[in-house]
């Protein structure tokens, strides 16, 4: 009898036991923590920018003659519009911009060649490709393409560096220079030459749409 009351015991225990392990745990699961967004240049942005531009070419040439007229800088400011798309460490984009410009007045009439001549435009605008190298929030690039103003167009080239320091608002930096093809025939004048060259510096703030 001792025995078989030995044997129930046990086999109670074992019982309860086996029970006890299927029953669920009461561990708290460990939370899972959403990763943070990795920044990306993707996307479009828009953004305003002003700076400083010099004539590059105070010189006209009149029948092979060289005249030296005095060279002019001034204030600039405008807005720009793009879209950039990211690869790895790449950035490629396409940037158009829109500037008002003063970089002085040339306006003179010569009285031994009997002309008017105006060294430089009231505003340009220019379409460019932007291709970079991301290091994280920060984008060293080159840009080149198109320039136009009234009447004139050429084309420009130059360089920037561009930070965001929020998932949506960038500011940069960037100097470039610019050849527009003047009107020769604008003053009647054989042989006119009124290329117009100049380079600028310029700082921009920009808001980039989307949510990284």
């Amino acid at each position: 009898m001792k025995k078989i009351l030995l044997s129930s015991v046990a086999l109670l225990g074992f019982t309860a036991g086996a029970m006890a392990a299927d029953l669920p745990s009461r561990v708290a699961p460990v939370p899972v923590v959403a990763a943070a967004p990795i920044f990306t240049w993707t996307g479009f942005y828009v953004g305003v920018n002003a700076g400083y531009g010099w004539n590059a070419n105070d010189n006209i040439v009149i029948n092979g003659v060289v005249y030296d007229l005095d060279s002019d800088g001034g204030f600039l400011g405008g807005a720009q519009a793009g879209f950039n798309y990211q690869m790895g460490s790449f950035v490629v984009g396409l940037e158009g911009d829109i500037q008002w410009v003063d970089l002085g007045d040339d306006d003179r009439y010569n009285t031994v060649l009997g002309y008017y001549d105006r060294g430089s435009d009231d505003w340009f605008s220019t379409v460019r490709a932007r291709a970079g190298v991301a290091f994280d929030r920060a984008l060293i690039y080159a840009t080149g393409g198109f320039a136009f103003t009234d009447g004139n167009s050429g084309w420009t080239l130059g360089g920037g560096i561009e930070y965001a320091f929020t998932n949506n608002l960038t500011a940069k930096v960037e100097g470039l220079y610019v050849n527009l093809d003047g009107d020769n025939d604008r003053f009647g004048v054989v042989g006119y030459d009124n290329d117009l060259e100049f380079g600028l510096v310029r700082a921009g703030l920009n808001f980039k749409f989307g949510t990284y």
